[in-house]
């Protein structure tokens, strides 16, 4: 039990690590390009003023448009968050921010008042959150302290606005904040990876806790309260049956120990249990927690940082566990004529790094893209009622949409077991090829 923690705790420091900036998981939502709307924001339209009944035009000329969405709306719910949602309900995080020569800075997202976008009304110390994120103000003019940046009183956003233009041939997404009648431009995301992605460079680093660490924290002391119970239940009532949790637990710890463990690693299973466990049981904790509806819709294995984080650690624990018989069939596989080597060495030498390469996109595709369908499906409501123009469509559509999101949930629900188990297994048979004897394959 004490390995299975040590193990649990090993594999939630590093994916804090990675995870402790802002996502990477493949969109930024910023780069939904509202900028569109300003052209022709004072030209003529069918009510004759200007703007649509759905149009808000803020004093430097961007106009926003409430028409839902759906791709938008997917990938914002998919997107890491400094703010945790329940609902309508935010819940503010600590937000920790290094700026290179200004040193760190330490205060709550609940400074910005963020409305259900992840829109901020306030600006705090020259920082902003702008859907769910914060970043960095580059005007040093602009005041310290908190800031009103939004209409508190209606309950509106528009100050904060992105726009896309093509910069070197790429598309370049930069956030704004309109403040006396002047667009002030806010730095990017940072990111973990500097950029090397595609992020992009800040000028800053975020190392807040954002609602995926959050929640790798809640499920992390959620598991090691559950597991130290049910290790001191067995203790206090050895030869008694197994009750309550542990029926569940017990079922699913044999099953992984005797079709994976046992059958992949032969006689060194004992070793490779407990970090065989943690990852099973930490991927399949965070699958089932980010399926509760309306609680905070956390994505954590549908995010890459973390994907790649557990992916590098089988990586590291198969290549250092790797015996000498492992090592020449990888650099030089005996028995075979020296031309033949040249051309297989290559290709086994690339092997070694395209394994966790697939453990991170099998697990981050299929969760993200469950999110994303129930999302989708969700939104059909408001595709078909036009925003509440033609209620009608819209309630038509819940039926429909209902059963749709229904099956679906049941669909992950399967999901969530079976990619934790795939993982565990495709992680267990590189570990048992890189710890077998060289008997055991003539045997073979």
């Amino acid at each position: 039990m004490r390995k299975i923690l040590i193990s649990f705790l090993s594999v939630f420091c590093f994916a804090f690590l990675a995870t402790a900036q802002n996502d990477h998981s493949g969109h930024d939502h910023s780069a939904h390009d509202h900028s569109s709307h300003a052209e022709g924001a004072h030209g003529d339209d069918a009510h004759g003023d200007g703007h649509s009944s759905h149009d808000h035009t803020n004093e430097c000329g961007y106009t926003h448009q409430d028409v839902f969405e759906p791709g938008a709306v997917a990938f914002h719910h998919i997107s890491d968050q400094n703010v945790y949602s329940i609902g309508p309900i935010n819940i503010p995080l600590p937000c920790i921010m290094y700026v290179p020569g200004e040193g760190f800075d330490f205060f709550s997202s609940g400074n910005f008042k963020a409305d259900a976008h992840g829109n901020g009304f306030y600006a705090y110390d020259r920082w902003v959150i702008y859907e769910g994120s914060v970043r960095r103000i580059m005007d040093e003019s602009f005041p310290m302290g908190k800031v009103e940046i939004g209409d508190v009183a209606s309950g509106h956003m528009y100050n904060l606005f992105s726009k896309t233009k093509e910069v070197d041939g790429k598309d370049k997404t930069t956030v704004y904040l309109c403040h006396n009648g002047d667009a002030i431009p806010c730095d990017s995301k940072s990111y973990a990876d500097g950029g090397f992605l595609g992020g992009g460079m800040s000028s800053y680093y975020d190392f807040s806790i954002t609602k995926n660490v959050f929640t790798m924290l809640l499920m992390f002391i959620l598991l090691a309260w559950l597991f130290i119970a049910m290790a001191r239940k067995y203790a206090n009532n050895i030869g008694k049956a197994p009750s309550g949790a542990q029926n569940l637990m017990e079922t699913m710890f044999v099953f992984i120990q005797d079709e994976v463990a046992k059958p992949f690693l032969g006689n060194k299973w004992e070793k490779y249990t407990p970090f065989l466990m943690a990852l099973f049981f930490f991927i399949l904790a965070l699958n089932l927690f980010g399926q509760v509806p309306f609680f905070g819709g956390s994505n954590v294995t549908g995010n890459l940082s973390f994907t790649v984080v557990i992916a590098v650690i089988a990586f590291f624990v198969v290549t250092f566990s790797g015996n000498k018989h492992y090592w020449e069939h990888i650099l030089w596989m005996p028995g075979l004529p020296a031309w033949v080597k040249v051309i297989i060495t290559p290709v086994e030498i690339m092997g070694m790094f395209i394994k966790p390469l697939t453990l991170t996109l099998r697990l981050f595709g299929n969760i993200t893209a469950g999110h994303m369908v129930i999302v989708i499906f969700v939104g059909l409501i408001f595709i078909f009622g036009q925003n509440g123009m033609n209620p009608a469509a819209g309630y038509g559509t819940i039926i429909a949409s209902t059963v749709l999101t229904m099956f679906m949930m049941a669909i992950e629900l399967l999901v969530a077991f079976l990619q934790a188990f795939v993982f565990t297994i495709l992680t267990a048979s590189y570990i048992g090829a890189a710890v077998e004897e060289h008997h055991h394959a003539e045997e073979h």
